[in-house]
């Protein structure tokens, strides 16, 4: 299969299947599917991060400390994205944004956690801005599989695999959010499979403008592996502090693990032979 049909096909499926996934745990308020999700989605995105793209990154790029750097200019650029979609929701001190569990369930850029949107009650904006950010951060996304699929079809699918597993509790949380707005089942459903139409847009886009500029490929890996490693750290693992019973914990490193033993054994798997 050329490189080509493999963007299209994993971000048409990618992007469908964790809508529709989404939407059955969440219209049968299976939220403990979810959390669990969230829990691999975690090992999955830093197994991708560090097992994966950032070694293949190093392995392409002539300068190791430049491809460093390019790590760390994406988590800012990510903090950023992220602070600025806070600041264009609300202005004003006394607005949801300040609650630190309400901003969560608002920030698209990178992915929220369903636990953060189950108790708020929504005042008829939210819906909107996360269908906005939901829609940039699936282009964005669609960009980054492209840009991993042209460097190596083993890394292309280990990235897949990774943003698929956290696009579900996002996708889940943005379910949540679009109802506490007041869409029916059906107008959320719509509205969450057209924004995941922008991946697929977002690898075509990125096929064909890094044609000719397959220099900027291990750049573009260094920021994908930013944007993993940011949406873990910063917007998934918090979450799961709010329940830090042993139990729990164990069952979060456990699910963690193994997310990261998928990502390695995927790349295993579809490793090209020596």
């Amino acid at each position: 299969m050329s490189i080509l049909a493999w963007i299209i096909v994993t971000s048409l499926f990618g992007g469908t299947l964790s809508v529709l996934f989404a939407a059955a745990l969440t219209l049968n308020t299976r939220t403990s599917w979810v959390q669990m999700l969230i829990s691999y989605a975690i090992g999955a995105l830093l197994g991708a991060a560090f097992l994966n793209a950032l070694p293949e990154a190093l392995e392409l790029s002539k300068d190791p400390a430049q491809m460093t750097a390019t790590v760390l200019f994406g988590i800012l650029l990510f903090f950023i994205l992220e602070k600025l979609v806070l600041w264009r929701h609300c202005h004003a001190e006394e607005c949801e944004v300040h609650d630190p569990v309400h901003a969560a369930t608002i920030v698209a850029i990178p992915p929220t956690p369903i636990a953060n949107a189950m108790d708020q009650h929504d005042h008829g904006r939210s819906g909107i801005m996360i269908m906005l950010g939901d829609t940039f951060h699936n282009f964005v996304d669609g960009i980054l599989i492209a840009a991993a699929f042209m460097a190596d079809v083993q890394l292309g699918i280990v990235t897949s695999i990774a943003i698929i597993a956290h696009e579900i509790p996002q996708e889940a949380g943005d379910f949540l959010i679009l109802l506490n707005s007041g869409y029916t089942r059906k107008q959320a459903l719509l509205f969450n499979l057209l924004s995941s139409v922008a991946t697929l847009l977002g690898g075509m886009a990125t096929y064909f403008m890094l044609q000719d500029m397959n220099h900027l490929i291990p750049s573009l890996l260094g920021v994908a592996a930013a944007s993993m490693i940011y949406v873990a750290m910063s917007d998934l693992i918090p979450g799961l502090h709010r329940r830090p019973e042993i139990g729990a914990t164990i069952q979060q490193v456990a699910l963690i693990t193994l997310g990261i033993s998928s990502i390695w054994l995927a790349g295993s798997l579809f490793a090209h032979p020596a």
